[in-house]
């Protein structure tokens, strides 16, 4: 019995050490790297605030949810989600300063009464995670988002977070109305052309060089019969297609400072540019259209509504040495890039 014993001990021993380990190596490797990911994230990697900082409530729009974040955490998912991660840090601290600029905005002015429209339990938040305010993305989406690459991208909005802190963009000391958008068509438009009304640093500015971007043009074709019905459907305006159509059909007659289309005259309706841009879902509002038979030849330049920083501008501005107090002061005329920390601690006290 004793010898059976001594037998038994060591193969218990050595299934104990051993076995974990075995375990360990079998598991995917895509496993190990989201672990790793997930660890890089949490351990020693927050921006690190040396003043009280608000608390940003977000709505979770799908899990139907509020989140509480640290301003600095909710600045890093938001950067990570509306521009691509492998971008110039110099255009991501660009963009983090939009972002920044954006919320502490509405958290100084209090203006928070569209959170109602989103139901109640939205109420409680500062902002949504979607385009209506600013695309917020967590951690554990990102990890999955990026797969291996989740750490080397978490690590770069990182640097370009914690290297803007407590940093927004100014005009007159107030905090800016930050537009962006993806792709320019090698300039930005007048607030006004787009939008209600005109703002004195979002001026039509030069950004020729996002011809380099891979969204700079984009070609569709549609029929001439769903061209007037979406036209139709979502203007309310009625379109007469005559059998006889030609190109003297479809008549763009004012282009914007940015040569974007103010106008656009088809068949006997006038519209904006950006009722055409926003009915037909097209890129942006540069375009051609061509009529050949019952078919539409639509060709855009650029992508997004052109206001304010280009995003891909940015990146390539970058690229040719620029830094990121010289693209937002590009991009928004007469701005200053200002510390407010002690703002910042206000508001968190207030809170």
């Amino acid at each position: 019995m004793q010898k059976k014993l001594l037998w038994v001990l060591p193969v218990l021993i050595v299934t104990i050490l051993f076995v974990p380990t075995i375990l360990v190596y079998m598991s995917p490797a895509k496993q190990i790297t989201t672990v790793k990911a997930v660890e890089t994230v949490r351990n020693n990697d927050e921006p690190k605030n040396h003043y009280p900082a608000p608390t940003v409530r977000v709505y979770l729009t799908k899990e139907k949810k509020v989140i509480a974040l640290p301003l600095e955490e909710y600045i890093r998912g938001v950067v990570a989600s509306e521009m691509p991660s492998e971008f110039h840090k110099e255009a991501l601290k660009a963009q983090a300063l939009a972002a920044r600029t954006y919320i502490v905005d509405r958290l100084m002015k209090e203006e928070l009464s569209d959170m109602k429209t989103m139901g109640e339990t939205a109420e409680s938040a500062h902002v949504s995670d979607t385009v209506k305010h600013q695309v917020y993305t967590t951690d554990e989406k990102l990890i999955q988002k990026w797969g291996n690459q989740a750490a080397v991208y978490m690590q770069r909005i990182k640097e370009a977070v914690t290297e803007t802190e407590g940093q927004i963009i100014t005009y007159e000391d107030q905090p800016i109305y930050a537009a962006f958008f993806s792709t320019s068509n090698g300039k930005t438009e007048n607030s006004e052309e787009y939008f209600k009304s005109a703002v004195p640093y979002l001026r039509s500015v030069d950004s020729s060089w996002d011809t380099s971007s891979p969204k700079y043009e984009k070609k569709i074709k549609m029929s001439l019969h769903d061209l007037s019905k979406q036209l139709s459907t979502v203007t309310g305006k009625q379109i007469s297609i005559d059998t006889t159509t030609s190109n003297h059909f479809l008549k763009i007659t004012k282009r914007t400072e940015g040569n974007r289309v103010a106008e656009v005259r088809i068949g006997d309706e006038l519209f904006s540019g950006r009722e055409v841009r926003e009915a037909l879902k097209l890129a942006s509002t540069d375009f051609e259209m061509t009529i050949t038979g019952d078919q539409v030849s639509v060709v855009t330049k650029g992508y997004g509504h052109g206001v304010g920083m280009s995003q891909w501008g940015a990146h390539l501005l970058a690229q040719n040495g620029s830094n990121a107090n010289q693209i937002v002061t590009h991009y928004y005329q007469g701005v200053k890039v200002k510390e407010i920390k002690p703002t910042l601690a206000q508001i968190a006290q207030n809170k």
